[in-house]
């Protein structure tokens, strides 16, 4: 394993949602969420897995990293998490931001991971100019109108065309009382600094890659850039979901990711 670099955020500092028995899986939300992204997955999986869902660094219930963290940091802190509550390894879900990282332990701490899976995800903001500059302007303007305004802008992009207002009204709210300047802007400075293009065909973990097809924000096409890099990967569409497809289209995502978990379970024992 490389040596763990994070220094500004502990464990201790962190909130960490655990319930359920069953194979161990690690949710990291995306960059406007919280632990409660994963809200479908707490209602339909603690009976046949057990799940861990961290409030990133700076979100939610969790403590304000002292200083920015990069992505190794980001990804040695879930490598410790995995290490201190996971006996045997973990599989990895990672959605949007929480992708990236993800795949950064991957690289980093691939003897943890039992399989990832890759929801809504990129390679990382960093890969063109203009996206690493988008990313960090998102940071710039939610200092500028603070959570409220910031997330009612940014709900209905992160949803299909056809969602329901009260679905637009909840994720707005839930995403308002998720995000905080120190938390946001760390996450957006390690993602406009990151692109894993070149690194994916070194990922040596079962692989799964999700995305809506209706989904404005990442895309089809960055996840199967991520799918066509990583040796062996699994690519699913959804369709009818938008960028939080495991919001939008539950049952599809969960039948998915579960049958990938425990498929990878079975091949692991034979």
């Amino acid at each position: 394993m490389s040596g763990l670099a994070c220094e500004s955020s502990t464990l201790s500092d962190l909130h960490v949602t655990d319930l359920g028995s069953g194979p161990d899986i690690v949710l990291l939300h995306g960059i406007g969420g919280s632990a409660d992204t994963f809200a479908p997955q707490f209602a339909d999986w603690p009976d046949r897995l057990r799940l861990l869902a961290w409030d990133a660094p700076g979100y939610a219930r969790s403590a304000d990293p002292a200083a920015p963290l990069t992505l190794d940091e980001y990804a040695d802190l879930v490598a410790e998490l995995i290490g201190d509550r996971c006996r045997r390894g973990a599989h990895l879900l990672g959605m949007s931001w929480g992708g990236v990282i993800a795949t950064r332990v991957a690289l980093r701490h691939p003897e943890l991971l039992r399989s990832l899976i890759l929801g809504s995800s990129t390679v990382g903001s960093g890969a063109t100019e203009e996206g690493a500059a988008a990313m960090l302007a998102r940071a710039d303007e939610l200092d500028a109108d603070g959570a409220t305004a910031f997330a009612a802008k940014r709900a209905p992009k992160v949803l299909s065309p056809q969602a329901d207002p009260e679905k637009t009204q909840a994720v707005a709210a839930a995403m308002a009382a998720s995000i905080r300047p120190a938390g946001y802007r760390s996450a957006a400075m390690a993602m406009a600094d990151t692109d894993h293009t070149a690194d994916l065909p070194r990922i040596d973990v079962p692989t799964l890659v999700l995305c809506g097809d209706l989904d404005t924000v990442t895309g089809e096409a960055a996840s199967q850039v991520l799918a066509g890099g990583i040796p062996g990967a699994v690519f699913v569409t959804l369709r009818g979901a938008g960028h939080l497809a495991n919001q939008e289209r539950p049952e599809a995502f969960d039948a998915w990711a579960e049958s990938f978990v425990q498929i990878t379970e079975r091949l692991r024992a034979s």
